[in-house]
């Protein structure tokens, strides 16, 4: 059904626009508000049958050319032009693009949709999620609609407005659909539970088999995003009582945070290690149980809940839990391991931070070198590069592998490319991966994580406040040199300094970290 040309009417005025039957009513109602400056949440469009809804069949109301509806609702303010005008990326120069490209884009917020927002850019931290999503053929609604949207931010310069993507979640996870106490609005959500829901709904996105192609058998989320968790039940009561142990898959880590809790593993430790009270079979009543939970498989993304929002019954309604917990950037996850585990990782984890150590030494001597060693001019009056003193060969050339170690290359000054470091370091710890951990696609190889994402969430009451999200910039380019954040504020994107992370520990109203999503450092 081709584009129609009708009328609004709303207090008095008649407007013309375009009703497009292809898109849904959401897309409709959206340009009836760029007219009248009646908000989406409050906004009225009487078609026949009633009202139109968000989920309504253009087919079954049958609109007409020229046809004339009616908008009830009390107008707001009119969304405000751009102050200059918009440009595509088509439009662009080589310098305006890789400006334009290098900042990514943030997302309008429909409303109380700050939690969702929030979900989507720490997701986008992610590359892999996108590459299978791109290449999955059949996908349900809220997972095509995420690429779509993902789609979208990539090829726009500015703030982007996830209607459809609000749409189809909204009809998937009704949750998401109820309003506001006082019905002008959709209600406040929380964001870990849409990440949780939101993660659910992706287990039919296909997996990545061993030769790199993608498959139907294993779910993407299942390979990169969980783990497996043992927990063993045992009684100090009845000592004869053989323990008892089972496994589940889980998607997320627990931070229980108390009133002794300081740092994020002490909180992860106190929700692994608990006291229940259950029926013991050799007992014939009811006994205390040491329950103690370990990981015996690590996915390649982690995902620490902070647990802030607790049930009191005191005041019979959710709390905030304000207490400061400091998380680290870096995170090594073989103290919440099985130790089978731990003794299958232990040998490439040790190797890892020996690497990084020696990486570190290698760019002391270069800064070093570089800054003793002067620029020399070449035969030809061009300025030069300090090539002896470095020790980096021009072009990347071949270098023999029967050099000096890096520790007596480090000692002596005298490096080779990095790209020969990084070779060899590879190759080394490649040999001590345990082949069962090698062939599990998905799963951290080393056992050691980077911090690259953050939901926050900020005010004191846990059903209102705002939700923000904070990504590592290396996690969108891919490049280790990009130290700074950035922060998601609804459409509003900065650059947020890797030194202020701290500022996100918690302690008071200001945004205190909610959820965290940590990447598997790779060979």
């Amino acid at each position: 059904m081709a584009p129609l040309k009708v009328h609004i009417k709303h207090a008095g005025k008649k407007y013309d626009l375009e009703l497009d039957p292809q898109k849904p009513p959401l897309a409709f109602k959206e340009t009836v508000y760029q007219l009248t400056g009646v908000p989406l949440d409050r906004m009225k469009v009487m078609v026949k049958g009633g009202v139109l809804k968000d989920d309504s069949d253009w087919e079954k109301i049958g609109p007409k050319e020229g046809q004339t509806f009616v908008a009830v609702g009390a107008a707001g303010e009119l969304p405000q032009p751009p102050s200059e005008p918009i440009k595509f990326l088509e439009d662009l120069n080589d310098t305006e693009l890789a400006d334009a490209l290098g900042m990514p884009v943030g997302l309008t917020n429909l409303g109380n949709t700050c939690y969702m927002s929030a979900t989507i850019q720490a997701l986008r931290a992610i590359p892999e999620l996108q590459t299978a999503l791109s290449d999955s053929r059949e996908l349900n609604p809220i997972a095509r609609s995420l690429r779509d949207l993902y789609t979208s931010m990539a090829h726009s310069t500015g703030g982007v407005m996830p209607l459809a993507f609000f749409t189809v979640l909204r009809a998937a996870i009704p949750q998401f659909s109820e309003r506001s106490r006082t019905g002008n609005s959709y209600a406040q959500q929380d964001a870990e539970e849409c990440w949780t829901q939101l993660t659910n709904r992706l287990r039919d996105v296909p997996g990545v088999s061993a030769s790199g192609t993608s498959t139907s058998r294993t779910a993407f989320i299942d390979q990169y995003l969980t783990g497996t968790l043992v927990r063993t039940l045992s009684s100090p009561e009845a000592p004869d009582e053989p323990p008892s142990a089972v496994e589940e898959n889980v998607s997320k880590v627990e931070c229980n945070i108390s009133g002794n809790t300081n740092f994020m593993i002490s909180g992860i430790m106190e929700a692994l290690n608990q006291t229940v009270v259950k029926h013991s079979p050799t007992l014939g009543r009811e006994a205390t149980y040491n329950s103690s939970a370990r990981l015996s498989r690590l996915p390649s993304y982690l995902t620490i809940h902070m647990v802030r929002f607790t049930w009191r019954r005191d005041i019979n309604k959710k709390a905030k839990i304000m207490r400061k917990v400091k998380f680290p950037t870096e995170f090594d996850a073989l103290d919440i391991v099985t130790d089978k585990l731990r003794e299958k990782m232990r040998p490439v984890s040790g190797k890892r931070i020996q690497i990084e150590q020696a990486r570190d030494e290698r760019r002391k001597v270069r800064k070093r070198t570089r800054a003793a060693v002067p620029v020399t001019q070449s035969p030809s009056g061009d300025a030069g590069s300090a090539t002896e003193a470095t020790g980096e060969t021009p072009g990347g050339g071949d270098v023999e592998m029967s050099e000096p170690t890096t520790q007596q290359s480090v000692a002596g000054g005298e490096l080779q490319p990095e790209e020969w470091y990084r070779a060899r370091e590879k190759t080394e710890l490649e040999a001590l991966i345990d082949p069962a951990i090698k062939a599990d696609v998905g799963a951290s190889q080393t056992g050691l994580y980077d911090l690259v994402a953050i939901i926050t969430h900020k005010g004191a009451a846990a059903d209102s406040g705002h939700y923000i999200a904070f990504v590592a910039r290396r996690a969108l380019t891919g490049k280790e040199e990009d130290e700074d954040w950035l922060k998601f504020d609804d459409n509003k994107v900065s650059v947020f300094p890797s030194e202020k992370l701290t500022t996100l520990d918690g302690g008071g109203e200001d945004s205190s970290a909610y959820v965290l999503l940590y990447k598997s450092k790779g060979l």
